[in-house]
């Protein structure tokens, strides 16, 4: 006997094998208990998820000689042949090269003939968004009223191109993606069958490579098996597919931490030199970073992030080292490299130059402290210009001392200083532009509940947007969250610029400048 793939050889047969799809298999199996049976079933979602295999065992449901049954018996000569592609009673028609009005016209023609073996005549019409309008057209009548004994399943994953009275027709049951845990299950219930010897950690990249799709999980997976000797290795998958070992993400991040900038241009130069995909390094930095702000927020929470418990251990320790404003931060400069990208024949530059900003930034990329535990404001010995309050802070001056629940004398500078990274963060929850503007300011003063900010004298746009009528509310609102009293603020520019860092002598940054033979417009 020939040999058979494993996506093939391991095609759930039954609903009990069908994976990741739970929902969709109670609805069916609740329609054929009740004997309710709609007359056009619309199968949608991603590809290899098992739409066509969870057609063919609801056709299989449907026409089993034992009668209409969630549990089909796969034994009888209608659940054989359908299981073979063999039926005469279901048809299987692929929508991308039957998708004229002629061949839909065929169809219209042999739908008024009776099963020859069964109970229904039921079309399977795969990827039937590629029919044309007109075909579509064509089928309307018949889709509409068939006859009582023709059933349709449609499987599609691009259901925005069905035509809505297609769509109106049918009953619609969308399919997800597979999580990886669920795949890796799948993989090792294979891999045992198959007397297979393969590490858990083996399975899981091939997982995760996969993006949801178990079809392409096992095509990887049997691939790997045919060149393989011996056990299966993380070596073998990792170059087959061109990953990036998860070790790595977790060094390049430690090494961004601890701003070590030759570090991160050292390891992506390793990475490069061993032939990965830098694209595909990207994503995967980018995915990392993700899972690190789902990890900042979800408190140890391990569902919203789809990987082994190991790992999520690993993300939320490593996510203490930042700020939820850094990791939006970082992620921001890692999707604007990859859309730069684009622009470029190649990938290399831009990222290194995204790496190295990323070590080289002003901000400090410690988490910010509990206000038990107070930071260290920022330094800044600026001559600060004559204060300028504006005359409607100086009219809500004597209405706000009245109305504070704390006065000015119970909070102090220094006390809003320590809190004020927490400001920051708490800010780039709700509005990121205003942390952003908010984080080239410091406070200076305090008085009757007007808070005092000072700002770069090169930074009178932040200043702007930052007195406006709305973000000026978030801000008060936001300090008074954090303190009990009401606030008002006060912004200032101070007569120095931000302080600079020479980067523009960065052999990298240097480098940047003459690949793209640029200039320097504005220093950020």
């Amino acid at each position: 006997m020939s040999y058979i793939v494993f996506a093939l050889k391991w095609r759930p047969q039954n609903f009990s094998e069908v994976v990741g799809q739970d929902n969709v298999v109670a609805k069916l199996k609740g329609a054929l208990e009740k004997k309710r049976l709609a007359h056009a079933y619309l199968f949608a979602g991603p590809r290899g998820v098992g739409k066509t295999s969870l057609a063919r065992i609801f056709a299989k449901a449907l026409n089993c000689k034992e009668g209409i049954t969630v549990e089909p018996c796969g034994k009888c000569s209608n659940c054989q042949e359908i299981t073979q592609g063999h039926s005469l009673d279901v048809i299987e028609i692929d929508g991308a090269s039957n998708r004229g009005i002629e061949e839909i016209r065929v169809l219209r023609e042999n739908v008024k003939f009776a099963p020859v073996n069964s109970r229904f005549k039921i079309y399977i019409i795969d990827e039937v968004h590629m029919l044309t309008v007109d075909a579509f057209n064509a089928l309307l009548k018949t889709l509409e009223e068939p006859p009582e004994f023709v059933k349709f399943i449609f499987a599609t994953t691009q259901p925005h191109k069905v035509i809505p009275t297609v769509l109106s027709r049918c009953q619609r049951f969308d399919f997800r993606h597979i999580s990886v845990m669920e795949i890796v299950a799948k993989l090792q219930e294979i891999a045992q069958k198959e007397n297979i010897s393969v590490d858990k950690e083996v399975l899981f990249a091939i997982a995760k490579a996969s993006d949801g799709s178990l079809r392409d999980a096992e095509s990887v997976f049997d691939q790997l098996v045919s060149f393989s000797k011996e056990k299966l290795s993380l070596k073998d998958v990792i170059s087959m597919l061109g990953l990036v070992e998860e070790e790595i993400l977790f060094e390049i991040t430690e090494k961004i931490i601890k701003k070590d900038s030759r570090g991160c241009l050292e390891l992506l130069n390793n990475i490069i030199e061993e032939g990965k995909d830098v694209d595909v390094f990207l994503d995967e930095l980018i995915e990392h970073f993700r899972n690190l702000m789902i990890a900042k927020v979800s408190s140890l929470d391990t569902k919203l992030i789809d990987l082994p418990q190991e790992t999520c251990e690993r993300l939320f320790k490593q996510a203490e080292e930042f700020s939820l404003a850094q990791i939006f931060n970082i992620f921001n400069t890692l999707v604007n490299t990859k859309e730069m990208s684009k622009r470029l024949e190649s990938l290399r530059i831009p990222l290194e130059v995204a790496l190295v900003k990323l070590t080289h930034e002003r901000l400090d990329l410690r988490p910010s402290e509990p206000i038990s535990k107070p930071l260290a404001p920022k330094t800044k010995n600026n001559p600060i210009k004559k204060e300028e309050v504006s005359p409607s802070i100086k009219r809500e001056e004597a209405a706000l001392v009245s109305e504070a629940t704390v006065t000015s004398e119970n909070i102090s500078l220094d006390k809003i200083i320590a809190s004020w990274q927490n400001l920051i963060d708490h800010l780039a929850k709700v509005k990121m532009s205003l942390a952003t503007f908010l984080n080239e300011g410091s406070p200076i003063k305090i008085e009757n509940n007007i808070l005092t900010i000072s700002l770069p004298k090169d930074c009178s746009l932040n200043k702007e947007a930052l007195e406006k009528k709305e973000n000026k509310a978030i801000v008060e609102k936001a300090l008074s969250e954090l303190f009990p009293a009401k606030f008002r603020v006060n912004f200032i520019l101070s007569e120095e610029n931000s302080p600079k860092e020479d980067y523009l002598e960065n052999p990298f940054v240097k480098s940047a400048l003459q690949a793209f033979k640029a200039r320097v417009i504005k220093e950020e």
